[in-house]
This record gives C-alpha cells, sequence and structure tokens, in this order.
C-alpha cells in the first residue's frame, strides 16, 4: 500500500482549482494570506506498514518554534560532543551519528525528573526555562518522525531502545508515551546472565540495522541497571556516481607529517557546490547523493585542523550553506570505510550528564521502582564512501551519461590528507553522521 498525506484539501490539483479561483475572487494581499496559510497546516502522512511492525500513522505534527531552531540547537550540541571525542580521542579517526544521540537523550529525558532532566536537556543545548519540555518533545516527535519517513532512493531508519533490569517495572505511560513520541522499545533485561543480556542486546541492533551493526556490546557488568542504545542505518547513492575506471588504485594519504598511507582514490570531474572558506583556511565541497541528503567534505589547510575544529557551529554551517556556488571541480575522494563504537558515559558526565548515572538519579517518569539509574550508553557509527555512495548499493546497475571531457582547467580539490566529514539530511538539516577522517584504512 501507497504512502499518502491527508491534507485539508484532497489532492494538489484540488489546492491549484483553489489557489485560481482565490487569485480570481480577491485582491493579491488577500490571496497571499491564504496561500501563507495553506502552507502552514498540519500534514498527517502515513506510512506504509513495514515488516518491523511500524504500521501506525506517523503524525507529523503542527510545526512549532521549537522545530525550527531544532537543527542549529543539534548541531550545536553535535559540535561540542565532537571536540569532547577530539580530546578523549586524539589522533583517531572519529565518527559517530549525531542525530540519533540527540534524539536518545532527549527520550531518555522523557523519563527523568528534577536535576536529572535539566543536566541532559542543558548539555543538550535546551533551556525548560525557555523551552517547555512539551515543546522539546513535540520538536523531538516531529524530527524523528520525518527522518523515519519512507522516502524513494535513501534508505534511513533511526530509533533507540532502554534495556531495563527485570527488577524494575516500566510505567505504562512512559511505555506507550516513548514508543509514539521516540518510536522507542523498552525491554526487561536478566542483567544477571551477561552472556545472556549482551546477546540479546546484540541482536536486536544488529535485527534493527539490517546486520551491518554487529557485536555492538562486550563489555557488559554483573551490576548493570539499564543500558541505552540507538542506532541507525542509512544507505544511499550519488546523484554524480563516480567511474569504478577512473579509480586509481593506490594513492598516497597523508595521515601526519611524517606517516603516509596508500587508499584507492576515486576521480571524476563534474560541477559540485564549494567554497574556500579564508578565514577558516579551509576547502568546503558539496556531494548530494540522489535524494534528501548530501555530504559535506571539509578539507583544512595543512595545520589548520585545529582552528576548523574549535570554530565548527551551526553558525558557521549556515555561513557555508549561504557562500557555497557551483562550478566545476577536477574531484579526488578515497574510497574507504569508517566505523568507531564508543561507550558515551564518560563523555557525558564530562560534559554535565551526571546525575543519570548517579545513586540519586530521578527517573521518577520512568518507573516507580527506586534504584534506577544509567549504566552503559552504547553508540557504534560506520559508513562506506564508494565510487555509487554508501554500502549496500552493490547489485544495483548505475547508468552513466557518456559525458565529453572538458580540458578546461578547473580547480583541483584533493581529499588526501585529515578531513572532515558530515552526512545531513536536506528536509531538516539533521546532522546524520559526523566525523574526521584521519587514516581512511582504519576500519
Amino acid at each position: 500500500m501507497e504512502s499518502c498525506c491527508i491534507l485539508i484539501l484532497r489532492d494538489a490539483s484540488d489546492f491549484l482549482s483553489m489557489c485560481h479561483y482565490l487569485h480570481s475572487r480577491m485582491s493579491q494581499f488577500l490571496y497571499l494570506i491564504f496561500l501563507m496559510f495553506w502552507l502552514h497546516t498540519t500534514i498527517y502522512c502515513a506510512p506504509p506498514d513495514s515488516s518491523e511492525g511500524k504500521g501506525t500513522n506517523c503524525h507529523l505534527l503542527q510545526q512549532n518554534a521549537t522545530l525550527y531552531k531544532m537543527s542549529s540547537i543539534n548541531a550545536d550540541f553535535a559540535f561540542n560532543l565532537y571536540r569532547r571525542f577530539t580530546v578523549e580521542t586524539p589522533d583517531q579517526n572519529i565518527f559517530f551519528s549525531p542525530v540519533s544521540i540527540s534524539a536518545a537523550l532527549a527520550m531518555l529525558s522523557f523519563g527523568a525528573g528534577s536535576s536529572t532532566q535539566t543536566q541532559v536537556l542543558e548539555v543538550l543545548g535546551f533551556n525548560i526555562t525557555d523551552t517547555p519540555m512539551a515543546e522539546i518533545q513535540q520538536g523531538f516527535q516531529h524530527l524523528i518522525c520525518s527522518l523515519n519517513f519512507p522516502k524513494k532512493e535513501l534508505e534511513l531508519n533511526m530509533g533507540n531502545a532502554l534495556f531495563i533490569r527485570q527488577q524494575l517495572k516500566p510505567l505504562a505511560k512512559f511505555l506507550d508515551d516513548v514508543k509514539t513520541l521516540y518510536e522507542t522499545e523498552i525491554f526487561s533485561t536478566d542483567f544477571s546472565n551477561i552472556s545472556a543480556a549482551q546477546q540479546e542486546i546484540n541482536s536486536y541492533v544488529e535485527n534493527k540495522t539490517k546486520g551491518k551493526i554487529v557485536g555492538l556490546i562486550q563489555d557488559l557488568k554483573p551490576n548493570t541497571i539499564m543500558v541505552l542504545v540507538n542506532y541507525i542505518h542509512f544507505k544511499a547513492q550519488w546523484a554524480n556516481p563516480f567511474h569504478l575506471s577512473k579509480t586509481e588504485d593506490s594513492s598516497g594519504f597523508l595521515v601526519d607529517r611524517t606517516t603516509t598511507v596508500q587508499v584507492p582514490m576515486m576521480h571524476q570531474k563534474e560541477q559540485y557546490y564549494y567554497l574556500v572558506d579564508i578565514e577558516l583556511n579551509c576547502t568546503v565541497l558539496q556531494m548530494d547523493y540522489r535524494k534528501n541528503a548530501l555530504a559535506l567534505f571539509v578539507l583544512p589547510k595543512e595545520g589548520q585542523m585545529e582552528l576548523v575544529e574549535a570554530a565548527m557551529s551551526s553558525k558557521v554551517l549556515k555561513k557555508w550553506n549561504h557562500l557555497l556556488q557551483k562550478g566545476w571541480v577536477d574531484l579526488f575522494v578515497p574510497k574507504f570505510s569508517i566505523s568507531a563504537t564508543y561507550d558515551l558515559g564518560t563523555m557525558l558526565l564530562k560534559m554535565g550528564i551526571k546525575d543519570a548515572f548517579a545513586e540519586n538519579a530521578d527517573f521518577s517518569g520512568l518507573t516507580e521502582d527506586s534504584g534506577l539509574k544509567l549504566s552503559y550508553v552504547a553508540h557504534k557509527a560506520m559508513l562506506h564512501i564508494g565510487e555509487e555512495g554508501t554500502k549496500d548499493v552493490a547489485g544495483h546497475e548505475v547508468q552513466y551519461l557518456d559525458q565529453p571531457e572538458i580540458d578546461l582547467l578547473h580547480p583541483i580539490i584533493r581529499l588526501n590528507r585529515n578531513f572532515l566529514l558530515m552526512i545531513l539530511e536536506k528536509s531538516t538539516r539533521s546532522i546524520l553522521f559526523l566525523g574526521k577522517v584521519v587514516d581512511p584504512t582504519e576500519v
């Protein structure tokens, strides 16, 4: 069954007919008022039933002020967390999914109270004095729904799960609310049997990511009380795939001043959006996927990585978005896979989420039982950059258009040293993935 959107008017033809009629009957001023009213009308979307049981209606709620600033708030959290990674794991590849971590923590705050809730929301970038809790939750509900809504030529599935010690009973209201708001599942788990508990969690994540994330949890402790996991599955094809025949089998990539590794290097001359940021001493290039997503590659000048890392913010992203211009580029991109597995507990503690891991944790919105606290926040992200796009697209025949070679000189962008990588979803401007490629041969 195909998905459908039920609007105030039956379909687009009804809307256009109404517009023509009103335009002929109204002044231009009144017509514009009607048009603006229609554009802000609530849209209810019902995705089709899926094999994973997501057959319930997904309501895209009335857009509120929080939703408009959600992308900026989440982006700033992403870069703050990124900078924490640079401290904890210096000179290493960094790769994670900021939007899925934000959604997981927001879901956790929904079951928290007092300072436990406040700390989580403040680290995420929210102030509940300025933004009511209900508005924050509605914003995340819309965000998650928008990201998970089925899209042609783009596979994107994001979710969370809580595994709670079986002696603690979650409140029925919490179970219902987080299922509706966050598409989150709660599991009662026997943590006295560590092997079985690890298998339960790992099997769940492996299933949700279609077998791509295996063995997420390896070192659970017998005193574990609550484990929060979040996952994201992403698959897409480039709008302009690379020609396999033009990929160099071995090309030098500078890891540091004394270390060079050999990687396959993809090459093509194509029109891309790009810019040179003189202030931050870096080059920014945008590569579009076929539908609803894009990749940003940020290549600092040699020795300028720390300057760029320190400056990254939602304002910088907005600046780049306005300055990017389309032009021919002679582009060289390494073909590589990147992945990272984290227990985010240490980093979240240092960022200010303390009570959630402590004995005085307040999760009174989640359970009436005492003693519930967070033990483990597991996160793993992985991505493959290849000629066609992300991994898993093998088997699909890609049609290349024969284009004459253009011998004119073009700017050369060669990603042959440390660079930053972002994958963004276009409709919500959410950062799906954020990372730094230090050594593309490290998987």
